[in-house]
């Protein structure tokens, strides 16, 4: 695995610095899927858990779309991966490749940093979370999501030493 993330600077304005890890934290989970094949990506953490990389991967597709999308801007987006049956969306067919769940995150992720460009931190969201009723401000947002992926990725850390022994932060 290489390991090409950037740190944000030390030094940076609140938004860059939100900005900066979470696209570290992005990168994070992407370094962790880097160089496996689908079988591999698919492979749960331990039984009787469903929770794969792929599965990972295709949660936070739906993150971003719920955030981005349904919260900050108010815009009918139904789930990608989403279903009643399945609501992390960790359970997998052979159907289910690592070329289409990847590029599904990293439109979710354009779009994500296309719609919060339109805001300002304290800005509150145009729309309101599907449980709680409640609208949030992008700062909300964005420490949300770092603290989405961090947990995410600690499990991404486990499964892929799983999978063939590689570690790293």
């Amino acid at each position: 695995m290489t390991n090409e993330r950037s740190i944000p600077a030390s030094t940076a304005d609140e938004r860059t610095m939100l900005e900066g890890w979470l696209d570290f934290h992005r990168q994070t989970l992407a370094w962790k899927c880097e160089g496996l094949s689908d079988e591999q990506l698919r492979s749960a953490a331990v039984e009787p858990s469903d929770l794969s990389l792929l599965g990972l991967v295709r949660h936070m597709a739906d993150v971003e779309r719920s955030w981005f999308r349904r919260v900050l801007t108010g815009e009918d987006a139904q789930p990608i991966y989403w279903s009643a049956e399945d609501p992390d969306k960790f359970r997998l067919t052979e159907a289910d490749t690592w070329q289409e769940t990847q590029a599904t995150w990293q439109a979710e992720i354009d779009t994500a940093r296309r719609n919060a460009a339109r805001f300002g931190l304290d800005d509150i969201s145009e729309g309101k979370h599907r449980r709680t009723g409640e609208r949030y401000n992008l700062r909300w947002l964005y420490t949300h999501m770092i603290e989405e992926y961090a947990r995410h990725n600690g499990h991404a850390d486990l499964i892929r030493e799983r999978i063939d022994g590689a570690t790293g932060d």
